[in-house]
């Protein structure tokens, strides 16, 4: 039996029998994650559609329907511009999903590298990056992220950088957790004993092996990523204008119009509401169908 032989085998975790298990167990034991998933999915499509199906064009101004009331024409009324409110929250979709998406994404695997190659060299190596992510972990994800937009300014980029760092030390810890097991089996020693380089060892052999719970975190981050951008842009430290996103329109629609004109909160919050539970939902279900330890 060669070399390969031994080690493949045991070393994908992840094959298709599993992906077809896991999606009839996700269908048959999680109605929940499943409504999730379908919100997820109707909102991806709104954000990909949004010049098809937005009824008006999000930046289009109409200084005779200043904060006008919802109606047939403007379902959910308009806001101190006279722009279609609808539209913007159609519009709006696709910023959220872009920044959450690559914030996620790039927090994810960046703290999936440094979680398995933490785990990997183990010693000295293992106890410098987990002081540094200890310091990190010390602030709040607001708090972190407020910090790093004040230092390079706002924008959408800026922003997914600042939503991205705080996320990288989280996944880090929760992938070097599975990856420490993972260290210790036996075909590891054996691709060791073989000659196999470390990266090689890290690559093929070990990061397949933690892609379970990099989902799970990649799920769970996007619904803090999406609430974290509409937060800095409540505050004026977001995305900025004449850019449609959730958290401007919602800060427009705060406090001064509160009584006068209430659907200019409503409306842009219960689409921040909806897709953070959605994303939330599918997070926890993923999480229970994944995880060995969690299944029936």
């Amino acid at each position: 039996m060669t070399p390969e032989e031994i080690l493949t085998p045991q070393s994908k975790s992840v094959d298709a029998a599993a992906w077809v298990t896991a999606l009839s167990r996700f269908a048959r034991y999680q109605p929940l994650g499943a409504a999730g998933l379908l919100v997820v999915i109707l909102m991806a499509l709104t954000a990909l559609l949004a010049d098809w199906i937005a009824p008006f064009d999000f930046l289009e101004t109409d200084y005779t329907l200043i904060m006008a009331p919802p109606s047939w024409e403007h379902w959910m009324g308009t806001d101190p511009f006279g722009r279609d409110l609808l539209s913007r929250i159609i519009h709006g979709s696709r910023t959220a999903l872009t920044v959450g998406l690559v914030a996620s994404l790039l927090g994810a695997t960046l703290g999936l590298v440094i979680g398995v190659a933490s785990a990997y060299f183990g010693g000295t190596i293992d106890m410098v990056v987990q002081r540094l992510l200890d310091i990190f972990m010390a602030f709040p994800l607001i708090i972190l992220a407020l910090t790093i937009v004040s230092i390079f300014g706002t924008g959408t980029l800026n922003v997914t950088l600042a939503i991205t760092i705080p996320m990288v030390p989280r996944c880090a810890r929760v992938v070097r957790s599975s990856a420490l097991a993972i260290r210790e089996l036996p075909y590891i020693d054996a691709a060791r004993a073989l000659g196999f380089g470390h990266g090689r060892i890290i690559l093929r052999h070990m990061l397949p092996n933690v892609i379970a719970p990099y989902l799970i975190m990649l799920t769970a981050f996007m619904g803090q990523a999406i609430l974290l951008e509409a937060s800095l842009s409540f505050l004026g430290l977001g995305v900025q204008e004449p850019v449609a996103a959730w958290g401007l329109m919602l800060q427009g629609g705060a406090e001064q119009y509160a009584e006068s004109a209430p659907w200019m909160a409503i409306f842009p919050g219960l689409a921040i509401t909806v897709s953070v539970m959605a994303f939330n939902l599918f997070g926890d279900a993923l999480r229970d169908v994944l995880d060995p330890k969690l299944r029936i």
